[in-house]
């Protein structure tokens, strides 16, 4: 029969600990940012004062398809015109080609670098504020099973008259405000959502939708632009040649290019300035526009044609609700994301010992907290060598056996790797 044997759950005297894990505990280390322990899908340049979507990359991609046409015309067209137009007007033609462009690409880092709107995640689920507000909810509704078994998932509110249904977000864990939708690409919650807009790489939300359309309405403009002044070349090298238009095509070929470039281009984005002018008109989004439908119905946010101009264009733009440079204090759970702890006993803090994923740096951690981890270590590694837990058990690794990453590094730290293997090779023995 094989002899059980307990390890003390004592924790280890701070005098065994290495100089690095001194530093580790030091409670007087340096606190993360918000941006750097943000729960959300969102990439940060320059220490967190440009927040971008996850998809940044898709950014240089459109810079290109915008930049390069520019070039284009700029190398082979102007020159062109330059000896057709007298040279103040030819370089006129130039330089306004050229600062409509950096324009533009002005528009698109404010669009997609500004925090769109998000509204900040609450730490814990709210308050219930009434106790009948779920004694209609059914048991297997995923708020039951998420700390919040007294919140109903839809509520109504009345927006300027007219009953507004808003629900609550489980990932968020608060009832998202009239016009507030979850983007599921960014994993936030969009004051104003409108859409995600996969060129821009950002959610189109209250705090950015003026620049998006600005951003839309310029860039078909410049194709509008590039398109009649390549049309004037050739129209030129026809009237200079005595030629029909494919031979002069043909004397400037970098003309047709960018005629039938810029003309798809300005059907795409002038289709689209055309729809968010009747969404201007109306005060819809898009989201709102797809699922709602208010053709038929009353939209409780349309104030008149005037105002709603006046709404987008004129109002001042709120200020962002999250400090994202700020300092983590306090109760870090709402920021960090972990997975799933050892045991049901653990669940509340290992929150506080999590990896800051953008920078690959450990955080700040309590003495106390790794005293917790190795007692809660211990006590299961020695259940298991006493053989007073099942073979097949929540604990068995072979299993359900799941463990974070940081957990495991915190073991190493204090030597538990001993621990892991006996445990191990005794469940591989039985």
């Amino acid at each position: 029969m094989m002899q059980s044997k307990m390890y003390p759950t004592k924790p280890l005297p701070q005098q065994q600990l290495s100089d690095s894990n001194r530093r580790i505990i030091d409670s007087n280390g340096p606190s993360p940012l918000v941006y750097q322990v943000w729960k959300g899908n969102n990439r940060f340049c320059l220490g967190g004062r440009l927040v971008f979507g996850p998809d940044l990359r898709s950014i240089f991609l459109t810079v290109f398809l915008i930049v390069m046409p520019v070039i284009l015309f700029c190398s082979f067209v102007s020159p062109k015109l330059i000896n057709e137009f007298p040279h103040s007007v030819a370089n006129l033609i130039i330089a306004i080609c050229v600062l409509f462009t950096g324009y533009v690409i002005i528009l698109l880092f404010l669009t997609s670098g500004r925090d769109p709107g998000i509204i900040p995640r609450n730490s814990h689920p709210p308050e219930p504020e009434d106790e009948g507000d779920g004694s209609s909810i059914s048991a297997d509704w995923p708020g039951n099973q998420n700390g919040a078994p007294n919140l109903p998932p839809i509520k109504e509110v009345v927006v300027n008259g007219v009953v507004v249904k808003v629900k609550y977000c489980q990932t968020c864990m608060l009832y998202r405000p009239p016009r507030c939708s979850h983007c599921s690409i960014c994993n936030n919650c969009v004051e104003r959502f409108d859409h995600h807009c996969p060129w821009v790489g950002q959610c189109i939300g209250k705090r950015n939708y003026r620049f998006f359309f600005m951003f839309v309405s310029s860039t078909t403009m410049l194709c509008l632009y590039v398109f009649a002044f390549c049309w004037v070349n050739i129209r030129k090298i026809m009237d200079a040649h005595d030629c029909n238009l494919w031979r002069a095509f043909l004397k400037c070929p970098v003309s047709g290019i960018l005629i039938l470039y810029t003309f798809v281009a300005a059907w795409f984005v002038g289709g689209l300035t055309a729809f968010h002018l009747y969404l201007i008109f109306t005060n819809q989004t898009t989201y709102e526009n797809f699922r709602y439908r208010y053709d038929g119905k009353m939209n409780p946010y349309n104030r008149g044609c005037a105002l709603n101009i006046v709404d987008i264009f004129f109002s001042k733009i709120p200020s962002s609700r999250n400090n994202f440079r700020a300092k983590v204090t306090g109760d870090s759970s709402s920021v960090f994301t972990t997975s799933m702890p050892l045991g049901p006993a653990m669940s509340p803090e290992i929150p506080k010992r999590s990896f800051d994923i953008e920078t690959g740096k450990r955080q700040a951690v309590a003495a106390e907290d790794f005293e917790d981890i190795q007692s809660q270590m211990e006590s299961v590694g020695g259940l298991e060598r006493c053989g007073t837990q099942p073979r097949r058990t929540n604990w068995d690794h072979k299993l359900n056996w799941e463990m974070s990453p940081d957990i495991r590094m915190l073991a190493g730290e204090f030597e538990m790797e001993r621990g892991f293997t006996e445990r191990q090779k005794i469940n591989g023995g039985l």
